[in-house]
C-alpha cells in the first residue's frame, strides 16, 4: 500500500481521567466509476477493493460520500441492488450518503434519462430494446425513493456486516415540518466524544435547480423537491450542531456528497453555479463559529483529493497530483502550484478561490474566518486512467489537538491509502 501522513500531538483525556479510545475509519466516494453504460471494469474490481479495506485492521467504520456510479452510466434498479450486494461484504459499519449520480442526475440523457425536444415539446427518453434505459425513465424522485428502499431499508441502522444504530431525521424531525421525515439518509451518531453527521447535499446542479430533462421551466415536482430538501438540510444542520453542543462533544465530522465550492467545470465562468448552495455555507459558517471546536467537513463530487479550509481566505491548501496508469501516487502539491502547472488540467477542484471569492461573481462565496473548520475532498475513482481506487484512513484521537496541516487538524489525522 502507498500512504503518507503527518501529525502533531498535544495532551488530552476523557471524562473521569480515562482517555477516550482512538479509532480509524475508511472514507471513500465517487466509486466504482465506469466510462460508459457497458463499462464494468471498476465495478468488477470493487470486491477486491472492499477486501483490502476489510484487511486494514485499524479500520472500524466505513464512510461513503456518495456517487455509486459515474455520470455516464444508467440508473437502474439492478445496478443499485448489485452495489448493495457488494457492500454487504464490508465487515465494519458502512455509513452512506446519496450522491447526485444515483438520483438527482438520473434525468440526464447520458445517465439514461432523456432530453427535452423543443420541436415536439416532448421529452425524448433514452430507450434500450424499446424500454427506458434508466429506472422510471430517470425520474429523480423515483430514483431517490429507490435508493432509500435499497440502502436505507432499516431506518436508524447502517449498512455493513456489523450494523450500527444511528439517529435519523426520519425519526428526529420537527412535526411542524412533516416532510422532513422522508430524509432517512440524514443521520448522526457519536463515537469517542465526536459527533458524526450526514446531510443530503447533492453536487453538480446548484442544489438541484438545473431543470430536469432540460425543460424550459422547472416543474412543480422539482420545485417541491428543492424546497423540501433545502428546508430539511438547514434544519438538520441546526439539529446536529445543537446536539454536539448539548452533549459536550469535542469535535464534529459532517459528510455530504456535493462540493459546495466547486464551479463544476467552469473555472473562469461567472455562471452562478453556487448561488443556491451559499445558504448552506452561510449556515455552516455561523454554526461552526458558535460551536467553537474542530469541525471536519468531508465531501466527494469533485474527485480529486484536497485538504483546505474554504472558510478562511488564503488558508493553506493541498491537492493531489493524479496517479497515472503506470504509477500510483499519493503525492500532493499546493493548490496555487497546481493551477500554475496545470496538474489537474482545468479541473475546478484545483482552486475555487480564483473566482468564488470575487465579489462580482454571481457565485460569490466570501471567506468567513472560521479557523476551527477544515475540509477534506475525497479522491474519487474517476481519473482518465480509471484504475485508481483509494481510501482515506481517518483517525480520531481525542487525546490529540493537532495544529492544522495538510494531514492533521484537532483530534483528526489522515492518510491516503491505495491498496
Amino acid at each position: 500500500m502507498v500512504a503518507v501522513a503527518s501529525t502533531l500531538a498535544l495532551a488530552g483525556c476523557g471524562d473521569g481521567n480515562s482517555p477516550l479510545p482512538k479509532f480509524s475509519v475508511a472514507v471513500i466516494g465517487d466509486m466504482p466509476y465506469g466510462a460508459s453504460p457497458t463499462d464494468t471494469v471498476e465495478f468488477n474490481a470493487n470486491p477486491a477493493f472492499i477486501s483490502a479495506v476489510n484487511a486494514d485492521s485499524a479500520v472500524s467504520m466505513v464512510l461513503h460520500t456518495g456517487d455509486i456510479h459515474s455520470g455516464k452510466e444508467y440508473c437502474t434498479q439492478a445496478y443499485d441492488q448489485a452495489i448493495a450486494q457488494q457492500w454487504a461484504a464490508f465487515r465494519a459499519p458502512l455509513v452512506y450518503t446519496p450522491g447526485d449520480n444515483e438520483w438527482m442526475d438520473c434525468h440526464k440523457k447520458k445517465e439514461g434519462g432523456g432530453l427535452y425536444n423543443a420541436g415536439t415539446t416532448n421529452i425524448d427518453y433514452v430507450l434500450v430494446s424499446g424500454q427506458p434505459a434508466s429506472y422510471m425513465s430517470g425520474d429523480p424522485l423515483a430514483n431517490l425513493d429507490l435508493v432509500r428502499s435499497i440502502f436505507f431499508a432499516s431506518p436508524g441502522r447502517t449498512l455493513g456486516q456489523t450494523s450500527m444504530t444511528v439517529h435519523t431525521q426520519a425519526v428526529e424531525f420537527d412535526p411542524a415540518h412533516d416532510t422532513d421525515k422522508q430524509f432517512v439518509e440524514n443521520v448522526w451518531f457519536e463515537k469517542s466524544g465526536v459527533l458524526f453527521a450526514t446531510v443530503n447535499v447533492p453536487g453538480g446542479s446548484n442544489n438541484g435547480t438545473f431543470n430536469w430533462y432540460g425543460v424550459p421551466t422547472m416543474g412543480t415536482a422539482q420545485q417541491q423537491e428543492v424546497a423540501d430538501r433545502t428546508g430539511a438540510t438547514l434544519r438538520w444542520l441546526d439539529t446536529v450542531y445543537a446536539k454536539a453542543k448539548a452533549n459536550g462533544d469535542t469535535a464534529m465530522v459532517i459528510m455530504v456528497q456535493g462540493d459546495m465550492w466547486d464551479l463544476d467545470g467552469n473555472a473562469m465562468a461567472y455562471n452562478g453555479t453556487l448561488t443556491e448552495l451559499k445558504q448552506y455555507i452561510d449556515k455552516v459558517a455561523s454554526l461552526t463559529a458558535s460551536f467553537g471546536k474542530p469541525v471536519l467537513w468531508i465531501n466527494g463530487d469533485s474527485h480529486f483529493y484536497r485538504s483546505d479550509n474554504p472558510l478562511v481566505k488564503d488558508a493553506p491548501c493541498a491537492v493531489e497530483v493524479p496517479s497515472t496508469t503506470s504509477s500510483k501516487s499519493t503525492v500532493t502539491t499546493t493548490c496555487a502550484n497546481s493551477v500554475a502547472s496545470g496538474v489537474l488540467r482545468t479541473i475546478t477542484a484545483a482552486d475555487p478561490f480564483t473566482t468564488v471569492q470575487d465579489k462580482t461573481n454571481p457565485s460569490f462565496v466570501p471567506a468567513y474566518n472560521a479557523p476551527n473548520f477544515h475540509r477534506l475532498v475525497v479522491h474519487g475513482n474517476a481519473t482518465a486512467s480509471n484504475t485508481d481506487k483509494e481510501y482515506l484512513r481517518l483517525t480520531v484521537d481525542p487525546s490529540i489537538n493537532a495544529a492544522v496541516s495538510e494531514n492533521a487538524f484537532g483530534p483528526f489525522s489522515w492518510v491516503r491509502v491505495q491498496p
